[in-house]
């Protein structure tokens, strides 16, 4: 027998767990919308026949995908409090940790956001430009109007994929001493003995939320494709 005891588990732990996921949950989703929005925005520059838009949108691509995530973090969570200080008047009970962290991670999965788009753009038939440009439609009305929901709908597997990822991702947040779900599960262990059992628990979780997250992601591209 290995001896578990997860009456570890009281109320107060739950309470401090739930903190925890809270902040990966914000984490997650911040970084999810951003990223998503700052990804879109890259991708079409990327895209553009335009050098002064493609270049420096494949130096940030290139950069942030070609540098580990625990490195980016720590590099905003040294430079984000010195810039507020400097530039902004910031108040003492900002956390700075939390902002810091919510920036390294919509800028950086903004790159790989970038590089989805990019691939469900060029999924759409070109003769969807042709035929909105035929209709009368702007560039951008097309890209706008028919070309990115199509882009999304093609890309919607990868892009709750990469959300699966991210969210596994947020625990990496300890290097900076911020406190998210699995921070708050190692915690309450080493504060009672009963790292094991904690980590079982956190395990569990993140399995059940990824693992119905992949469940979603399946049942997703088998409408895509059908």
């Amino acid at each position: 027998m290995l001896g578990l005891d997860f009456s570890v588990i009281t109320p107060v732990a739950v309470s401090v767990l739930i903190d925890g996921m809270l902040t990966s949950l914000q984490l997650t989703a911040t970084a999810l919308v951003v990223g998503l929005v700052w990804g879109t925005v890259l991708a079409m520059m990327r895209l553009s026949r335009f050098r002064i838009l493609s270049f420096p949108a494949a130096v940030y691509v290139n950069f942030f995908r070609s540098i580990p995530l625990a490195m980016v973090l720590l590099a905003f969570y040294l430079l984000v409090p010195q810039l507020l200080k400097n530039l902004f008047w910031t108040p003492r009970t900002m956390d700075t940790r939390m902002l810091s962290a919510l920036i390294g991670f919509s800028l950086f999965e903004a790159a790989y956001y970038a590089e989805i788009m990019r691939a469900g753009i060029q999924s759409v038939p070109k003769g969807q430009f042709a035929a909105s440009h035929a209709l009368g439609m702007r560039s951008m009305q097309a890209m706008r109007l028919v070309i990115l929901p199509q882009a999304f709908r093609n890309m919607l597997p990868l892009l709750l994929t990469q959300l699966i990822v991210l969210f596994q991702d947020t625990s990496l947040v300890y290097i900076i001493s911020l406190t998210d779900f699995f921070t708050s599960a190692e915690g309450i262990g080493e504060r009672d003995g009963r790292i094991e059992e904690m980590m079982l628990v956190a395990g569990a979780a993140y399995f059940i939320f990824c693992f119905t997250a992949s469940l979603l992601v399946k049942r997703l591209s088998r409408r895509v494709n059908s």
